[in-house]
């Protein structure tokens, strides 16, 4: 479930379509499970698009955004034990601003988030 966290935080998923067509290619019956299953513990939102009522959009609501310092750590703990096994982690300016100010760093991902999100429910 904290692959589902991670694509809506990090990488803009917000619909059942934009999961399907991740990397991580999680099998349709168990994205649906695992969507339903946060919504019901009360980490995400399911409600429509408002300029499309057709789309289900997907979002992070404050109990799901708390999650963000779990991500991030885990994005740290990746960094420094998995990069030898696996060669396309992702580095760059997000991954050395996490490791100069994480608390910072998370502060501002979720208010991206945040904000991202007031844009499309406008």
């Amino acid at each position: 479930m904290l692959v589902i966290v991670k694509q809506m935080l990090l990488e803009n998923k917000w619909t059942f379509k934009d999961f399907t067509e991740s990397d991580e290619a999680i099998a349709t019956n168990i994205l649906s499970s695992k969507l339903k299953l946060l919504e019901e513990l009360g980490i995400l939102t399911k409600t429509k698009f408002p300029n499309n009522k057709k789309t289900n959009l997907y979002y992070l609501n404050e109990m799901g955004l708390s999650l963000a310092p779990i991500i991030i750590e885990l994005t740290l703990w990746s960094d420094k034990n998995l990069r030898g096994l696996n060669k396309i982690l992702r580095t760059g300016e997000a991954l050395e601003q996490i490791k100069a100010n994480k608390e910072a760093f998370i502060h501002q991902l979720q208010q991206s988030y945040r904000d991202r999100l007031a844009d499309i429910l406008s």
